[in-house]
């Protein structure tokens, strides 16, 4: 299957006919409109790397330990249905920070490589718009604390776009790998940090290399925690993406051989702890009250890593999939005496983060472009149901899987990251599998025989779809001229 398909392409793929609906802009009004003399809400979302639906305590995991998590769980909102935006790490970043699918953004592709490296020349265009720029014009302070994984050349890196201040690494841990064996199950088990020469940044300049991965987790908290004290007295923005538990596994003194889960349960003990340390510093620093935490995942776990990946629950498969496993994930929305506590089993997605938040502020959302997000302010307030009703699992630059309602159209399905050498070639299913994801979460179940009018249906939200569906120049491609 091509890795660059335009339009038409797309449609003729699904077996659609042409159509010529456009996407509607969606609008935004701040809570906080009518009345000025308000402060305007801080914003912290917190992202975890690779978890899995099933990874923390509050959404099943018997044996992994998330005390400050499952409390948030309790005295927020827990979301059962709640999903990124692709399978992998960096078209799932990009959608979250722009409320865009990646595809409009060219942050995705079809074929590897399906995130940036150290050898890419492209990242997030300078053309989009994220959450931060969006919020400066109101006066925010906004900090990246974190991994970025959005293009490492000073033009794409956190400081160009939009955000004041930036603490992490510039892709994933397990790049500039010096050692074969890291690539193995095996080699996870004795993974070292010399084999790994990342950097770590502050702003745009690397101040260690390689990064002392075993202290990433409390460095990153500390820096935050520094970034709350700082601005609390003026409206912040803080993302906070951090780089566990993607392989290799790394955990501090205090957590390291503690969990039961082994390595792979200390190093989301110590995120649980991390996010802890975030609220007693909302709590202490008196803006708790004021302050909108998100906490959820950019993808699903990574299978192919046995006990050093984590798991999806009842869900099917994992990263790299269109199935539930690999896009569905741990959600919980938190805003203590604004948020009524519930478990929402509406549909969300880190896609609507966005215009929530631009709704929550009353910051422009950009008119001249697709969004792909929806504000849930209606949500968060216990006023209304979710405005998502659909869902559209995109694999790259094709879509893949569409979700209406609690059905779930599948119309080519793939494995996710298989052993080297392994992975297989997209299915197309026609007609389409369909899943009742009320009744079977898990896909165990092909209900297509009995409901031809509901795959009809989602065939024409997927027409609509991508209709006026146009990709942006693909930035995963891009590479530079390195020395060999």
């Amino acid at each position: 299957m091509q890795s660059e398909m335009n339009r038409r392409e797309f449609i003729k793929a699904l077996g659609f006919g042409a159509a010529s609906l456009a996407f509607p802009v969606l609008k935004c009004r701040s809570i906080f409109a009518a009345d000025s003399k308000k402060k305007k809400p801080n914003f912290v979302i917190i992202l975890a790397d690779d978890l899995g639906y099933g990874d923390l305590g509050c959404y099943g995991h018997p044996t992994i330990r998330t005390p400050n998590l499952d409390r948030m769980a309790v005295e927020g909102q827990k979301w059962t249905d709640f999903y990124a935006a692709d399978s992998v790490c960096t078209p799932s970043r990009a959608a979250l920070l722009t409320g865009r699918l990646p595809v409009r953004s060219g942050m995705c592709n079809d074929e590897e490589p399906r995130v940036l490296f150290p050898y890419s020349a492209g990242g997030l265009p300078q053309s989009e718009i994220t959450i931060a720029e969006a919020l400066k014009p109101a006066g925010y302070k906004s900090a990246c604390i974190g991994k970025w994984h959005l293009g490492h050349l000073p033009q794409y890196l956190p400081t160009n776009n939009g955000f004041d201040y930036f603490f992490g690494l510039p892709y994933s841990n397990d790049m500039d790998c010096k050692e074969k064996r890291a690539w193995t199950v095996e080699g996870l088990a004795e993974a070292k940090v010399d084999w790994f020469n990342v950097p770590l940044m502050r702003n745009e300049e690397i101040i260690e290399r390689p990064a002392e991965q075993h202290t990433l987790t409390k460095r990153y908290t500390e820096e935050a925690v520094k970034f709350i004290r700082q601005n609390k007295d003026k409206p912040f923005f803080l993302y906070f993406p951090h780089t566990f538990p993607h392989t290799p596994l790394f955990a501090s003194k205090d957590f390291e051989d503690k969990s039961r889960r082994g390595i792979y349960g200390d190093v989301v003990e110590e995120l649980d702890w991390s996010v802890g340390q975030i609220l007693k510093t909302l709590k202490g620093e008196g803006v708790a009250d004021n302050t909108f935490v998100v906490f959820t995942s950019d993808n699903g776990p990574w299978l192919r890593q046995e006990r050093f990946g984590g798991s999806a629950g009842p869900l099917r498969d994992g990263k790299g999939t269109t199935w539930e496993g690999g896009m569905r994930e741990p959600c919980i929305m938190y805003w203590p005496g604004k948020i009524k506590p519930a478990v929402i089993n509406d549909m969300g997605s880190m896609l609507d983060l966005l215009p929530t938040i631009c709704a929550l502020t009353g910051a422009k959302v950009p008119t001249d472009r697709v969004l792909d997000g929806y504000d849930l302010s209606s949500v968060l307030f216990g006023k209304g149901s979710s405005p998502r009703n659909v869902m559209f699992y995109h694999r790259g630059r094709m879509l893949y899987a569409v979700r209406k309602g609690l059905y779930k159209a599948h119309f080519f399905t793939r494995p996710g990251y298989l052993p080297k050498n392994a992975e297989s070639e997209a299915t197309k299913h026609d007609p389409p599998l369909l899943y009742d994801l009320g009744q079977d979460p898990s896909e165990n179940f092909d209900v297509a025989a009995k409901h031809h009018e509901i795959i009809a249906d989602i065939k024409k939200e997927a027409e609509r779809h991508l209709a006026n569906m146009i990709p942006g120049e693909n930035q995963l491609i891009k590479r530079l001229d390195l020395p060999k």
